[in-house]
Order: structure tokens, then sequence, then C-alpha cells
């Protein structure tokens, strides 16, 4: 068995590949210019994107939880406030809720799609929970049709973390398009990923829209006067640019995955495993994972034979030490407990070969064959 890498867990330099040709000439003219900060470069990208998402504002940012915070700011989510937020996702859904002052109150999930439970909310909910984050957990959308029957009724703001899902549709609609905001994660591995951090509100509320720019740019409605605490949350120029011209290509980098994962669903339907559901309108599969209790054994295996894997998350938000002060149960959210513990992410990226898939597909038959050959012996 070769330990070289026979299957990565992801390649971002294939996506440089698909843009560099149109990508340097512009980044030449952007070094002469000195469009470091926001800019033209980033305007574009804004424009491009709010386009693409069906929204009248987009406002780009240095980082999704950047986004997340100006979000809860705009929202007047602010010290003592409660919001509702999934126990399974990335902490940066919880970081911009801290920096506010507001308090995370957790959720369980679903089984069938890692997203928020509705239904476990409900027994959540207080007179002073003022605000709703659901995630868009791995790019399968949320039943946002529910959350926003289920925020009217409860008088709740709905900022969508659309962080993994962009470039999914619900029932015509982008994800990240239905809240009042929609935050978006540009981290290099996302489906649209840029040559660093970077992240986007998006909304099609003018006012707010204005004031998020303001917050980005330390608070500024004209220069030197700051209005209030502001933020240095600016996206940089190059970020814009790579941005804009991956953009292009997300449709078709979106419909990669799309095969990628029903390849990996064919081969691996007969097996004890939990396999990812389009549950919502869609899914663009920024990670693909599928669940078992032999979750490490199998990370091992496949790890033995060149292939890389990756955890998304194995510890759920109730369990981190930074929020051990906020007083969760902490076997209140055994679905979230069973994604943490369960969840092995599968590579997942565009420019994977069917060869590729392939050898996953085939290393996986095998550990399940020779395990339940030793359970036979």
């Amino acid at each position: 068995m070769s330990s070289s890498v026979r299957v990565p867990f992801v390649d971002l330099a294939i996506q440089w590949q698909a843009i560099k040709d149109a990508a340097r000439p512009e980044l030449d003219a952007l070094f002469d210019r000195s469009a470091f900060v926001l800019g033209p470069y980033v305007d574009r990208f804004e424009k491009a994107a709010a386009d693409y998402l069906g929204v009248k504002h987009a406002v780009g940012v240095n980082s999704g939880t950047s986004a997340l915070h100006l979000a809860l700011i705009a929202a007047g989510v602010g010290r003592g406030d409660k919001v509702l937020v999934p126990a399974m996702t990335f902490i940066a859904t919880a970081w911009p809720l801290l920096y506010a002052g507001a308090i995370p109150v957790l959720c369980d999930v679903e089984e069938t799609s890692g997203n928020i439970d509705l239904a476990d909310a409900e027994r959540r909910i207080e007179p002073d929970v003022k605000a709703i984050i659901p995630v868009h957990l791995y790019g399968q959308t949320v039943d946002m049709e529910a959350v926003a029957n289920f925020a009217e009724r409860h008088g709740l703001v709905i900022i969508e973390d659309a962080a993994q899902a962009i470039g999914a549709r619900l029932g015509g609609m982008s994800a990240g398009s239905v809240g009042r905001f929609g935050c978006f994660s540009f981290y290099p591995g996302k489906n649209l990923g840029a040559a660093g951090e970077g992240g986007l509100i998006v909304t099609d509320d003018e006012a707010a829209a204005q004031r998020l720019r303001s917050l980005r740019h330390h608070a500024q409605t004209e220069p030197y006067i700051h209005s209030e605490i502001g933020f240095n949350y600016r996206m940089e120029g190059i970020q814009g640019l790579i941005l804009y011209h991956k953009l292009g290509h997300l449709n078709e980098w979106t419909a990669a995955r799309k095969h990628i994962a029903q390849s990996y669903l064919r081969g691996l339907s007969d097996l004890p495993l939990g396999l990812p559901r389009v549950v919502g309108s869609d899914h663009v599969y920024h990670l693909f994972v599928v669940r078992t209790p032999d979750r490490d054994a199998l990370r091992q295996h496949l790890s033995e034979r060149g292939i890389m894997t990756g955890l998304h998350y194995p510890v759920a938000l109730h369990r981190q030490p930074c929020l051990a002060g906020y007083g969760y149960e902490i076997d209140a959210f055994p679905v979230s407990d069973q994604y943490a513990n369960c969840g092995l992410s599968l590579p997942m990226f565009f420019g994977m070969t069917d060869e590729q898939t392939q050898i996953v597909v085939a290393e996986i038959r095998a550990f399940f064959e020779q395990s339940i050959g030793e359970q036979d012996r």
C-alpha cells in the first residue's frame, strides 16, 4: 500500500488554470492602478454577484465571519438578544453573536439533512429571541419556506448562513436571497473561493446596504467622519478580481460537483453508510459527507491508500469549550452529536476525475467488505 496521495481532498490549482489567462492581465492592471482595497474590481464583483444571486445589493467584505457580524448589527441584534442557531455548524456561525454580545440559542438538526430542526427550535423559542440563522450545511439548502413561516410567527429576523451554498437554488431563488440578509464565505476551499479570505452580504434593503458599506469601512459616512463604531472589514481588490472571474465558471463547477456526487451515490448506496440526500430544493455539494460509526477506521483505511478526507465538524457547538458558559445541556443535541461523531467528508472538487471518484468508491467498498468478512469469522 502506497502512502503517496492518489486522491487529494481538494485541488484548488485546477480552478486557477481555468481563469489564469483572463485574470493575469487584469492582475497586472490592478497593481498598476494600486487598486488594492475595495475599488473598481470589488465594485464589479459585487454587481456581478448581486445579478447572479438575484438580489438588489451585494456588499463585499473580508470574510464570511465578518459578513455575519455586520448582518447582525444591521439587523439590530445586540447585547443580550438571543438568536436561534443550529448546533451542527462551523464555529464561525457563532463567533459574530459573541462579538455582538448576543446569546446563541442552539437547536438540534434534522437527521436527513443536518440543517436546523424547526421542531426543536419551536421548543427553544423564548420572548427575547430576536433572529434565526439557518445554515445551508454542506451545500444542502434549508427549507426556507418553513423557516420564513416560523420566523413570521415569532417575529424573527432571518440571516442566512449560505457560506457553503452559493449557487444552490430554492424554488427559483438563490440560497442567501430569502432572508433579510444572506452571508457568504469565499474561503479558498469554498465552491466559489478567493485567493485568500473574502465574504459577501446580500440584501434587498437599500438603507441596510448603505449602512453595511459604511460599517465595513470604519463606519465612514464621509472621509474621516465616523457615524458609529465601525470595522476594518473591507474586501481586497485582488479578491474581487479573482472572484469575478471564478463566478463566471460557478455553474459549470457546480454541475461537476453534482456529477461527482451522483457517482458516489451510485457506488455507495448499498453500503451501511449515511449518505447525503437532497431534502431541500437543491444541494451544491460543497462537502460530500458520509456517516458511519466506523468513521475513524474508514478514514485510516483511506489515508493508508492515499485518499485524503476531512472532518466537518467533529465537535458540535454545544461541546465547544468557548461556549461552555452558556449552560447548554450536553446531551440535548443527539443528532448534532451523531453528525459530529460519524461524519466523514470525501474528496470533492472541480476537476476531480471519474477515475479518482471510482478509486474512492472502490476503497470504501473494500473497507466494508473486509469488515463484514472479519465479522463472519
